[in-house]
């Protein structure tokens, strides 16, 4: 069982940033992919981002060049750092694990464990 716990949305302006936070509760955190997602209202839970044991990265074609995945083994943290956020980012994220070693995969059904989401609002 892992335990994933988001911490770090809310109210900014277009134009400005977030950090988003997700620490596991599991041991072997080190080995997993992470991964964060979005989800608006009616839409499908998407891909924004994910990251490998060894640091290779995947980004969604819109938050290229303004989103940047990353990891602290250390820590059990994985972070999402949001730059020059438009209205269209406004979205529940969520942070999830794949337990699958080195694949990255951007499809919300393999991630074997999610996060509850935290809420990111962009107004303009």
């Amino acid at each position: 069982q892992v335990q994933l716990v988001e911490s770090g949305g809310g109210s900014v302006q277009d134009g400005g940033s977030l950090r988003l936070s997700c620490v596991a509760s599991r041991r072997t955190f080190s080995t997993n992919t992470m991964g964060w997602f979005r989800q608006t209202p009616g839409k499908e839970r998407a891909i924004v981002a994910a990251i490998n044991w060894s640091g290779s990265t995947y980004y969604a074609d819109s938050v290229k060049g303004r989103f940047t995945i990353s990891r602290d083994n250390a820590k059990n943290t994985v972070y999402l750092q949001m730059n020059s956020l438009k209205p269209e980012d406004t979205a529940v994220y969520y942070c999830a694990a794949d337990l699958t070693p080195s694949r990255i995969d951007i499809r919300a059904a393999r991630y074997d464990y999610w996060g509850q989401g935290t809420q990111a609002t962009v107004s303009s």
